[in-house]
């Protein structure tokens, strides 16, 4: 069982470095629907993911469409403030991958997503418009890995790691 981040035309390279710590640190795949709004080199990119680049598994899709043929449909979930379900009311213990989409900075996704479950990250928007990108991605992987009892994963205490 693998869990996927799946960025949509992503725009910012601060979110996507800190979407790739996030997930070397939950060992969480992370997709690229093309295109990118910033240089896969670009310092700022490099930086918000510091070393942890090469402990990130990352796939490049040229087209959501390309990237539905490579998956089990059936497990994609669009989060966005306005989806039709809250994130942590959903099971995601089942055995198999599960795949999260988030559209980009300006809140685009793709036209043929409404086939997808629709995930809402609950909030305030009387006061914003939408919780940043890669917040966004860190609370809904971290309650997907809670639910299913932070497989591979170690606590640490006093600089001495702790397997569960």
């Amino acid at each position: 069982m693998a869990n996927h981040i799946v960025l949509f035309e992503p725009q910012n390279p601060h979110n996507s470095g800190n979407i790739a710590r996030t997930c070397a640190g939950t060992n969480t795949v992370l997709h690229f629907i093309l295109p990118l709004g910033f240089d896969m080199k670009d310092k700022q990119l490099k930086r918000a993911g510091l070393d942890y680049w090469e402990s990130v598994e990352i796939h490049y899709h040229q087209t959501f469409s390309e990237f539905l043929c490579e998956i089990d449909t059936s497990r994609l979930f669009v989060v966005s403030n306005q989806g039709e379900e809250i994130y942590s009311d959903k099971n995601y213990s089942e055995t198999g991958d599960y795949y999260f989409l988030f559209g980009n900075e300006s809140g685009k996704l793709p036209e043929n997503s409404t086939s997808a479950n629709h995930l809402c990250v609950p909030m305030n928007n009387t006061h914003i418009e939408a919780l940043n990108l890669s917040n966004m991605a860190a609370l809904v992987i971290f309650e997907v890995l809670r639910q299913q009892g932070f497989p591979t994963m170690a606590l640490s205490y006093d600089n001495e790691k702790i397997e569960r």
